[in-house]
């Protein structure tokens, strides 16, 4: 699963790359690891597996990882292959969420690509391309299906219809993830599309250091023209983020986060929603050799997730033993957790809850 960063050319993109790379310079317990130059696996910042390696002790801790990458900056005409248009196209359509990062800041120094700082123009420029290469993909699947619908097929008609409402939609500037359809009707005819603008996206404001901690009016506007698309806005001081990881040490970056009036990184807070946007949550394994955290879609069942574990896990689960987070907390160990009758066994439809700490029972 991983979420791919967008923007215009100048907006803060690459620096925010950048900043997210150099996560290890924020904790020592998130290290980042490069797989290729433009993909990076980030650890989610997650304090209750801090929590819980200070209760355990374990011999070494695993955390959570969410891939993150850096498309190519887009330019007006990309749907028709300017610029780097068909590579950034071809990039954010193997992505499963979108990070669209918005210039809001003024600074002289820091060209504009259209001469002016107006994130609501920036925006519409990227969705008007992204819409019209999804209008392509439309029109040519709607072709097929009405040959089909004009014989009597049902089901063709049923997609068709969708598929002229989706054509509609996108011919007049609406993002597929905003156009309204039954959930059985994105189910079957929209999610195998796999269109660009039907992935969750979150806005990602890029403000000056004096917005840092409250955002400005150019947030306050984004969140206004987004309002109807059912996604995430955030700001950060890009910038500034950047200046932060420069520092040696975790004592120097903390005290210019107070001194900025924030309590951790906003790169932290970016992975986290990322994490989020894609749908994910985590369980966590415990023990003297390790303690790790484990992503799962949300809604997974507990056989699912001991599949992640290992594939012999899922075919051979027997029952899963589930300690909640908080009262592994509370209790202070696991054999405390028993003790007071706190843990529970579950069977295969089990639904595991985000922070639950798990041993799974199996037989191959």
């Amino acid at each position: 699963m991983k979420a791919g960063i967008v923007g215009l050319p100048n907006v803060g993109k690459s620096t925010l790359f950048n900043c997210l790379s150099n996560a290890k310079a924020q904790s020592a317990n998130f290290p980042f690891c490069t797989i290729e130059p433009n993909i990076g696996v980030v650890n989610v910042p997650d304090q209750r597996l801090e929590k819980l390696e200070e209760l355990v002790n374990p011999e070494r801790v695993i955390p959570a990882t969410v891939e993150i990458v850096d498309i190519a900056g887009l330019v007006k005409g990309a749907s028709k292959g300017e610029g780097l248009g068909n590579q950034f196209l071809g990039n954010i359509r193997e992505t499963d969420a979108i990070l669209h990062v918005l210039r809001c800041f003024d600074n002289d120094n820091v060209v504009h690509v259209d001469g002016s700082v107006d994130p609501i123009r920036d925006k519409e420029t990227i969705d008007m391309e992204l819409q019209l290469k999804d209008l392509e993909s439309v029109e040519k699947k709607l072709d097929k299906v009405k040959r089909a619908a004009k014989t009597g097929n049902k089901e063709a008609q049923k997609e068709e219809a969708v598929l002229i409402k989706l054509k509609d939609g996108l011919e007049a500037g609406t993002s597929v993830r905003a156009i309204e359809f039954s959930d059985d009707e994105r189910l079957e005819f929209v999610k195998p599309l796999q269109l660009i603008t039907d992935k969750p996206v979150m806005y990602v404001c890029n403000v000056d250091e004096a917005a840092a901690v409250e955002g400005n009016a150019y947030v306050e506007k984004v969140k206004e023209v987004v309002a109807h698309e059912n996604a995430e806005v955030i700001f950060l001081a890009v910038g500034t983020e950047a200046d932060i990881t420069e520092l040696e040490t975790y004592e120097e970056r903390q005290m210019f986060l107070e001194d900025l009036g924030l309590s951790e990184p906003g790169s932290a807070k970016l992975i986290r929603g990322a994490y989020k946007l894609l749908d994910l949550e985590t369980y966590f394994t415990a023990g003297v050799k390790e303690v790790r955290a484990w992503t799962i879609p949300v809604g997974a069942t507990a056989p699912q997730a001991a599949g992640v574990i290992h594939t012999d896990f899922e075919k051979g689960f027997i029952r899963a033993e589930v300690i909640a987070y908080d009262d592994y907390v509370q209790f202070g160990s696991e054999a405390k957790v028993k003790e007071a009758g706190r843990m529970r066994v579950e069977g295969k439809e089990y639904i595991v809850k985000d922070g639950d700490v798990m041993h799974f029972r199996f037989n191959v």
